[in-house]
């Protein structure tokens, strides 16, 4: 029976010819829906309509080949053609790396693809994927799809090592043997994995980054619910397979716990009985003492509030400790000090509890020790160029690469005597010039700054209408103490993938500097003089926060920052939040795909089969 049926159309009033209030409320409930997609459909129309250039006629890139005769360390070497362009090697096919290949102009770079996955997947919608909201193939587009546009060539391997010196990066497809790749600049977007925090049993977990580990997941709910339905299986076995445990509160674990709350509440209890539904458990175990505690308190305390309407068990202040294949052990940590253990079974259990380096990232900062000493990313520059490579032509982005932000307290001398020129403290008009300058320097502390002079009379303790020295000084600790990094989120690699994507493109457009043949400098300084030019060229990455989104079950809410927030418990914060994610999408087949599911879901409902 149709999924509208069970959204309220049952019957007329038999007695009034009127229709019910069920009814009423389908009809309202589609209207939404009509609304909300009429607005889906003309933003996809205006962001969406250059999106077709994978569909022209234009041959592809051309297979690329190894060199005859010629080795690297043993290895063969793959041919670099010379157009009169620059290779651009690409690792990987995440968010940063898609944005620096829509954004590159054509025929700037002779570009070439490392990942081995020949798709992008869009995260944010990958919860939805577990329980069916979305199918698998709505929150994929093809790789080759998007390089055709710029002539780009993909191979499906992996980076294993690196030469900086030789301007080579090792690729591997496992089985197929190993190749040197010769690169004039090389960008490393290859992504993060989960961290463990030396907990045991993680074999035991799902994790939740690719779209085989969603496949994985759906398969594993539905053949807890299949089980459970045995005559041969007993209560307790029941009640364990029917435990789903989210271990970590942040944006993953909070959306997949409501996408399943949402399957339990919307699907399942057509084809489950009663006495099976009241044996579901979910349960989410954070360590922090908020969920969500990345955004605003007013959105985690909402969230919490959400989860306990929809009997969503939220323990915080405790650590997992050990997960078996039954079971899973966590300690509390209560507000005396205090700590107890706790022991609950588990017939499902989602690690989402933070990233780490990659082999292939660790391996690059232990060849680059005196500049990379962060465990858990790779120290890029405000060009995003990675710290320790001289000539500056190797880029990192996204979850694996965290920017090194400066440090204004110990340049507090040049600063100072920067900011006053008449007598020895500073003006208010002074702050103001001083500030403009410096956000110029400092992208990524310009919001800061600009909150001295909102807060000129906090840091004039003195209440002179100046700043001495002193009080400069707590200016600048207070400055330095907000520049946290930045959140391993889709809108930062996105954010930094085009702004290296405009970076690459500049720097195609200048001009080498002559340099004479009689001209004595030596390659180390011309490299020198090359990066300089370069920085004068482009400016460095400013990072634009644009709020962060969390869907939590027929709710949704939304941190802009600076304490404004959106949240809502209705159609309209639900639609929002799909929409939001809906103009996002990388190309036109996957928003026709989107709209096509979240009908299907609408009038059919999920699918709930195991396959």
């Amino acid at each position: 029976m149709l999924r509208v049926a069970r959204l309220g159309a049952r019957q007329m009033s038999t007695v009034t010819g009127r229709p019910s209030g069920s009814y009423k409320r389908f009809g309202r409930t589609f209207g939404t829906w009509m609304v909300g997609s009429a607005a889906l459909a003309s933003i996809g129309y205006y962001v969406g309509k250059d999106e077709i250039d994978a569909f022209d006629h234009e041959e592809p890139a051309s297979e690329l080949r190894l060199i005859p005769g010629q080795q690297f360390k043993g290895m063969p070497v793959i041919e670099t053609e010379s157009k009169g362009r620059e290779r651009l090697v690409v690792l990987g096919s995440g968010w940063g790396a898609v944005a620096v290949l829509k954004t590159l102009d054509r025929d700037k770079y002779d570009v070439v693809v490392v990942s081995p996955d020949n798709y992008f997947i869009f995260t944010p919608l990958l919860p939805s994927a577990t329980v069916g909201t979305v199918e698998f193939r709505s929150v994929l587009e093809g790789i080759r799809r998007i390089t055709k546009r710029i002539r780009g060539a993909y191979v499906e391997a992996s980076a294993v090592d690196v030469d900086f010196d030789a301007k080579c990066v090792l690729i591997e497809k496992p089985g197929e043997g190993r190749a040197w790749l010769p690169y004039d600049r090389l960008v490393v977007g290859v992504g993060a994995q989960s961290i463990t925090h030396g907990t045991s049993g993680l074999e035991y977990c799902h994790k939740l980054k690719t779209i085989l580990d969603a496949r994985s997941i759906r398969q594993h709910i539905m053949a807890n619910f299949e089980k459970v339905m045995l005559p041969t299986t007993s209560d307790d076995e029941k009640r364990r397979l029917l435990t789903f445990v989210v271990c970590g509160g942040g944006p993953t674990g909070c959306e997949f716990a409501a996408e399943l709350h949402d399957l339990l509440a919307e699907d399942l209890k057509h084809y489950f009985p009663q006495s099976v539904r009241d044996m579901v458990r979910v349960v989410i175990v954070q360590s922090r003492d908020h969920v969500l505690n990345m955004m605003d308190s007013v959105i985690s305390e909402f969230a919490e509030r959400q989860f306990a309407r929809s009997n969503i068990t939220v323990v915080t202040n405790s650590r997992v400790q050990a997960i078996t294949d039954t079971s899973l052990r966590f300690s509390t940590k209560h507000a005396d000090g205090t700590v107890t253990e706790h022991e609950i079974p588990q017939g499902f259990v989602l690690w989402s509890t933070g990233v780490s380096l990659t082999p292939f990232t660790q391996l690059l900062c232990q060849k680059l020790p005196d500049d990379q000493k962060n465990r858990h990313a790779i120290t890029v520059d405000a060009h995003l160029r990675v710290k320790g490579v001289r000539d500056g032509s190797v880029y990192a982005l996204g979850d694996c690469a965290t920017v090194e932000y400066p440090h204004l307290l110990e340049h507090i001398n040049e600063l100072f005597e920067s900011a006053h020129h008449e007598g020895a403290e500073i003006t208010r008009n002074e702050l103001d010039v001083f500030v403009k300058n410096a956000a110029a320097e400092f992208p990524s502390a310009a919001g800061h700054l600009q909150s001295l002079v909102d807060n000129f009379g906090h840091f004039d303790t003195n209440h002179n209408g100046t700043i001495d020295r002193s009080e400069f000084r707590s200016m600048l600790e207070y400055v330095d103490a907000k520049l946290t990094a930045l959140p391993a989120l889709a809108q930062v690699a996105n954010q930094e993938g085009i702004y290296l994507g405009h970076v690459f493109n500049t720097l195609a457009n200048l001009q080498d500097e002559h340099i004479s043949s009689k001209d004595t400098m030596s390659e180390d300084q011309k490299t020198d003089r090359k990066r300089r030019s370069e920085e004068i060229a482009v400016p460095p990455f400013a990072y634009h926060h644009h709020g962060t989104l969390a869907y939590l079950g027929r709710a949704a809410a939304a941190d802009f920052g600076q304490g404004k927030t959106y949240k809502g418990s209705n159609l309209a914060a639900k639609y929002m939040w799909r929409s939001v994610y809906w103009s996002q999408q990388v190309s036109l087949r996957t928003r026709f795909l989107l709209m096509m599911d979240w009908i299907k879901e609408l009038f059919f409902g999920r699918d709930l089969s195991k396959f």
